[in-house]
């Protein structure tokens, strides 16, 4: 359950189920999917923020669906976490630059759905961070690969083995959290409007090389950092920032 707004070019998406702190369904997760998908070729947006309703960004996975997965199938709980890391993945390559706006505890799965956007701007007094996935003989295995390219492997290795729950203010400390506000949807969206006046091409290519060149060796990290060098120059884009660029120094050049 989500409901989905818009200010000024930015897509809201909220995670709908206050009375159950947020917690993550199979049928949430379809449906963010579904979202993410239309979004992802829709021009007027220009920036994602995903949020929680009410006083928590996300606790996870629901209760009823922890106590159904007792009695799932192999079979069925590798599709079940197949889907989920297919939402991970969604987000983080989407092609826009996606924001959590944490309002409230981000839990196991909902730290998880934090993890993998683009920056997280947490409330200072409220949000609270952990993968207690291990508490109760589970493994947060999908999100372990997003933590550590967002955090490293020691501080991540902290976290995913200790269960342990902290504040924002921690969490802004080891590298997890970006920015700390009293009011995290407030704060996000101007972050947001800022960000998003750049290129939007250069916004792309830029998350997308920040993405992938950690998994390339250094030649081929080059390499393939030629060509996206060698696509930016061709765009639109950049031909105007550059004819801006140049007739602004020119100004100054002749002191106007």
């Amino acid at each position: 359950m989500i409901k989905y707004s818009t200010n000024k070019g930015i897509g809201i998406i909220r995670l709908n189920h206050p009375e159950k702190r947020n917690a993550l369904h199979p049928e949430h997760i379809v449906t963010m999917k579904k979202k993410l998908n239309e979004l992802r070729d829709d021009d007027k947006v220009k920036g994602l923020i995903l949020t929680g309703e009410g006083s928590s960004f996300c606790s996870g996975a629901d209760l009823d669906y922890l106590n159904e997965l007792k009695n799932y199938s192999p079979i069925k709980n590798e599709a079940d976490s197949e889907s989920l890391a297919k939402l991970f993945l969604t987000i983080y390559n989407f092609p826009k630059p996606v924001i959590a706006a944490v309002n409230g505890p981000a839990i196991a799965g909902g730290c998880g759905l934090a993890s993998v956007c683009d920056f997280i701007i947490a409330d200072k007094n409220n949000a609270k961070f952990g993968y207690t996935e291990i508490k109760i003989g589970f493994v947060p295995a999908i999100v372990s690969i997003f933590l550590i390219k967002k955090i490293g492997e020691g501080k991540a290795r902290q976290l995913l083995m200790s269960g342990e729950i902290i504040d924002a203010k921690k969490a802004y400390k080891i590298g997890l959290v970006n920015l700390l506000a009293i009011d995290a949807l407030k704060e996000s969206i101007s972050f947001t409007e800022k960000l998003v006046q750049n290129s939007d091409t250069s916004l792309r290519l830029t998350k997308q090389v920040i993405n992938l060149v950690s998994n390339f060796n250094i030649e081929d990290a080059i390499n393939y950092c030629i060509r996206i060098n060698t696509i930016s120059r061709s765009t639109e884009d950049f031909q105007e920032g550059l004819n801006i660029f140049l007739s602004k120094n020119k100004k100054l050049k002749n002191g106007k």
